[in-house]
């Protein structure tokens, strides 16, 4: 571990000591991923798997070469982990469209606050955090007495994705292009797809109060109180395909150069807020708002998007390319812990007025405005494409699944496995995010849930004869292998993103390596199936946050995001529309699963 004797209490001010993402030996991970991938697959592809492995792993085959540069690349003293060039190409190398399919959510908890009053009180803890961000006054996340890397809060601030034709890139501050902190001073209000740019920093660097950002905002509703056509407002653009918008976005650099002063203003902006024009009172609807809503109120390249609806309920939409659940979950309570008062007192703000508001306008010809409208409408029916539900629980948490001595994320994840098997009838891949950030610049490492003890467990529930204490002894079993799992995820030793970037060196040096030939390991039953999810998760503690949420990442497969804690559990669930059917009946099973577990470790 990475207990440092005196941690820097600067925020950057440990990376250089935190030790480096483990790399794996090459048998260790084609053996991890045999036995990872065993309990989903036939004796037949088992062996069909194994033979590709061997073939892989032969003296003279591709894998030695592959591990081989990508451990020389790992020496360098100018890389700071071996997947460094793994995770620009994970994220930014994706082609489809980010909205709702890669971009993440969280809910707020609620206040008694005017739309114009929360989103003066966000702005100003935002305002806050950046400043202390800038002078490096973030203390260091600290878990269990070992350092976290905070290299991710450099993409909190005037950090803005850039779609690209073959790959992405991303404008932001702390680069070789932008030195240092963003000395911007402005945000992004949207309303009714209107935008407009307001200076939230004076002049002389100190904050706008709570009330000139209330009356900037009301300003601003009252100067878009007349809805945008829906062919004017661009961040509809946002939505498509990126090597799509890529292209829309060089239609408007080419037509003006006034569109090139807009998207500058938009790109350097500390962060977005989009002010609704509705009220969602239902938690579900607030939700799929949060994560899709109005297109044209959105821009979804930004890092970080508070969005605020009319009656004052707010929440999060983030970009997750350079940004991970933990990293924002930080944020979050940093900007909620704190009254938006003691914020801006705390951030020097003083009275200076109505501050600057100018409208954002982008100059159109008839070709782009057909190309905004379609993309709303594409997206419009890509988010109606997509369904979704939450599942509450008052009364089990954290708390319940310890008092049962057991692990509270092994307690739910054998409640998925079970409710899964018992809607779809099968057990199939799953995927969970294990942080890593004990490491420098560690983000996350890919878990794959069902393990031989998994299986023996859900076998154990569904067979009529298995006594109480048969099922018992399964589910323990069970929720000892995850733990087990998990650590090992912990410490850099999983398989998946390791084969996964030697998968992209042949790709990307394939030629210069001698490795020409395709590589049948990746068309293995053992690596499609394994990476086929049919449910893929993630948790969000906090107490700050009532839902987390994201899209499915396959079409059989169902998002369960899920907010743990002591006292309750919230789970929103998402899938393509046409298997909608088997989501509802998986919350249902969900519900008795959990009770059903309870009932059974408390009778022990």
């Amino acid at each position: 571990m990475n207990t440092l004797h005196e941690p820097s209490p600067r925020t950057f001010g440990n990376e250089h000591a935190l030790p480096r993402v483990p790399l794996p030996a090459l048998e260790e991970t084609c053996d991890r991923f045999l036995d990872w991938c065993a309990p989903l697959l036939t004796e037949e592809e088992l062996v069909a798997t194994r033979d590709e492995v061997t073939a892989f792993l032969r003296p003279d085959g591709p894998g030695r070469r592959l591990h081989a540069a990508l451990a020389e690349y790992d020496s360098r003293e100018d890389v700071h982990s071996w997947l460094d060039t793994f995770w620009p190409y994970r994220y930014l190398g994706r082609r489809d469209r980010i909205a709702l399919n890669a971009n993440f959510i969280f809910l707020f908890k609620d206040v008694e606050q005017s739309q114009t009053e929360r989103a003066a009180g966000l702005i100003a803890a935002a305002v806050d955090f950046k400043l202390l961000l800038d002078e490096e006054r973030i203390p260091p996340a600290v878990q269990r007495g070992t350092v976290l890397s905070m290299e991710q809060n450099k993409y909190l601030f005037s950090a803005t994705r850039i779609p690209g034709a073959v790959q992405d890139t991303v404008r932001v501050p702390y680069t070789e292009e932008w030195p240092g902190p963003s000395p911007a001073r402005h945000i992004i209000v949207l309303y009714r797809g209107n935008m407009f740019r307001l200076d939230v920093i004076g002049q002389d660097g100190r904050p706008h109060t709570l009330d000139d950002l209330q009356a900037g905002l009301g300003a601003i509703i009252k100067s878009g109180a007349a809805r945008a056509d829906r062919d004017t407002s661009v961040g509809h653009l946002t939505t498509k395909a990126r090597a799509e918008w890529a292209a829309s976005r060089e239609a408007l650099l080419a037509l003006d150069p006034a569109n090139a002063a807009a998207l500058d203003t938009v790109e350097t902006a500390l962060f977005c807020i989009c002010l609704e024009d509705v009220a969602l009172q239902d938690d579900l609807a607030a939700c799929d708002r949060l994560l899709h809503g109005d297109s044209g109120n959105r821009w979804f390249d930004k890092a970080v998007s508070l969005i605020v609806f009319e009656d004052g309920r707010a929440g999060i939409n983030v970009e997750h390319c350079g940004l991970d659940g933990t990293t924002i979950l930080s944020f979050v309570d940093a900007l909620l812990d704190t009254s938006a008062e003691e914020h801006s007192a705390r951030s020097g703000a003083v009275s200076q007025g109505l501050p600057a508001v100018e409208a954002v306008e982008f100059v159109l010809d008839d070709a782009l405005r057909a190309d905004v409208a379609a993309a709303a409408d594409a997206f419009a029916a890509y988010a109606e494409a997509t369904a979704s539900t939450i599942v509450s629980f008052d009364d089990f948490g954290g708390n319940t699944a310890k008092q049962l001595k057991t692990s509270p994320d092994a307690f739910v994840q054998m409640a998925y496995q079970l409710a899964h098997k018992r809607a779809k009838g099968i057990t199939g891949a799953t995927y969970e995010s294990i942080a890593t950030r004990q490491y420098r610049h560690g983000r996350t490492e890919a878990m794959r849930v069902v393990t031989p003890e998994a299986l023996a467990f859900v076998a154990a529930m569904e067979d009529p004869g298995a006594d109480p204490g048969a099922r018992r002894a399964a589910f323990r079993a069970a929720a000892e292998a995850h733990v087990r799992r998990a650590k090992e995820c912990q410490s850099g030793q999983a398989p998946e993103q390791h084969l996964w970037e030697l998968q992209l060196i042949a790709k990307r040096r394939g030629e210069e390596l001698g490795v020409t030939e395709p590589l049948p390991l990746y068309e293995s039953p053992g690596w499609v199936i394994m990476r086929d999810d049919y449910l893929s998760t993630s948790s969000a503690p906090s107490k700050n946050i009532q839902y987390f949420g994201f899209g499915s990442t396959s079409e059989q497969c169902i998002g369960v995001a899920y907010v743990l804690l002591p006292d309750r559990f919230n789970v929103y669930l998402s899938t393509p529309r046409p298997v909608a059917d088997a989501m509802h009946t998986f919350a249902g099973h969900l519900r008795d699963t959990v009770r059903e577990l309870r009932e059974l470790l408390a009778a022990e």
